[in-house]
């Protein structure tokens, strides 16, 4: 860890290699992801052997039904704001390096975790404290990836390499559906409760070794002036720059409901008020997120030509105007369910294939990375990570209806912000 941190003092902010680099950062993000999403895509085996399945201790189902899935998100903001404040302090290469690390370290613990039959309640607890890291590890990620994306980028590319953003943590998403999805059809039953789960887990550990050697290779960004200067405190954005922190949130709180709607939440939301049939819902899920990726360095390219502000306008007055209509068309039919996923991914791009750069683009490099991944972290988990928690509670009430209308006037909200909102696509980038 010492030869890594004053290794970046070598760095000089203009990069030579943006291909090493922009791979440096999608590859890094994506196995993040992966073991993220791979945690989600096989909660239920693992609640099956880390849980027991009586309910004689009440302390363990409540463990399973908060804890485990509550504190990923909510750690999200912590790591924003750590692993964002060593990206400013010690460089972004450090700040990569030691989140990709810990998730790898997370993503084998969880695969190593003991039964509760074999532990008892020592399972579950070793259990959260995976998610933990997880959590810890992926509000870094963005914080430091976002920062180093978009130093990389030459001129008038910063919107292409802030698209890879997103490019690479779809990758990340379908790559453990996908490997997810082949376990349970070749394993049996029982081979996948007993060890076939943690398979994903320790593969994601491996990787997690891959994207260190590849992140190793890549240059810091941070410019020679800020290595010389004295290290911004932990709060420092915060405190010195809260307009700015207040922005981020106002930026971020209609793009990341949608997000998490359209990519997470609609195939449940599909069966629950349309009657799709799971299998196809999952499917159209599938290849709507892979349309999904294809299309932000579209949205990357636009923004750099046309600005940051008609793509950020187009995804918020879009959904604010057609989130009702486009969730209220569907019906038990896998063909319309995939056109309004669709549809709904083109407005996103609006927002997720800029949104680094635009959240890059506001911060002073001093604090770029603390200032960037605390708020945006926290935003995403009041807003993004609870949706499928407001959308069942919804649902539940008895008016399901009102979800769509709390996603658009999201949106809207959004919208007014991006209004406001000074055009920095031309800009040069402040080192």
């Amino acid at each position: 860890m010492v030869a890594i941190m004053t290794d970046t003092h070598r760095a000089t902010a203009p990069t030579k290699r943006p291909v090493r680099q922009l791979l440096a950062a999608s590859v890094g993000n994506a196995v993040e992801w992966y073991d993220w999403y791979a945690y989600t895509f096989l909660a239920t085996y693992i609640a099956a052997e880390v849980f027991p399945k009586g309910a004689g201790n009440s302390l363990v189902p409540l463990l399973s039904t908060f804890a485990v899935f509550a504190v990923g998100f909510f750690m999200r903001p912590v790591g924003g704001l750590l692993m964002g404040a060593i990206a400013d302090r010690h460089g972004r290469r450090t700040a990569l390096t030691v989140t990709i690390l810990l998730m790898g370290g997370s993503s084998l613990l969880v695969g190593m975790t003991p039964t509760y039959a074999a532990a008892g309640v020592l399972a579950p607890v070793v259990l959260v404290l995976a998610r933990l890291l997880q959590g810890l590890s992926v509000g870094g990620e963005f914080a430091a990836s976002t920062t180093f994306l978009v130093e990389s980028a030459g001129p008038g590319r910063r919107g292409l390499f802030s698209s890879f953003q997103y490019v690479s943590t779809t990758a990340g998403q379908l790559v453990a559906s996908g490997i997810a999805t082949l376990l349970v059809d070749t394993l049996s039953e029982r081979s996948m409760n007993g060890w076939g789960w943690r398979v994903p887990f320790v593969l994601g550990a491996l990787l997690s070794l891959v994207g260190f050697w590849i992140r190793q290779g890549a240059q810091e960004t941070r410019s020679a002036e800020q290595q010389r200067s004295p290290r911004p405190g932990l709060l420092e954005a915060l405190r010195r720059h809260p307009r700015e922190s207040l922005l981020i949130g106002g930026i971020t709180v209609g793009g990341t409901i949608a997000y998490y709607t359209w990519t997470s939440y609609l195939p449940t939301y599909a069966e629950l008020n349309a009657g799709i049939d799971k299998s196809d819902a999952l499917l159209a899920g599938t290849i709507s997120l892979a349309f999904f990726g294809l299309l932000q360095p579209l949205g990357g390219l636009l923004s750099d030509r046309y600005g940051r502000r008609p793509l950020l306008l187009f995804f918020g007055l879009g959904f604010a105007l057609l989130t009702v209509p486009l969730l209220h068309a569907l019906r038990d039919s896998f063909a319309v369910l995939l056109l309004v996923q669709c549809a709904g991914m083109v407005l996103l791009t609006g927002f997720t294939s800029i949104s680094a750069a635009v959240n890059a683009e506001i911060f002073p490099p001093r604090v770029r990375a603390a200032g960037i991944g605390f708020p945006y972290s926290l935003t995403v988990a009041l807003f993004g990570g609870t949706a499928p928690y407001i959308g069942t509670l919804f649902k539940d009430l008895g008016h399901a209806g009102l979800f769509p209308w709390y996603v658009a006037v999201l949106c809207l909200l959004s919208s007014l912000v991006y209004l406001r909102l000074p055009e920095t696509a031309h800009r040069e980038l402040r080192r």
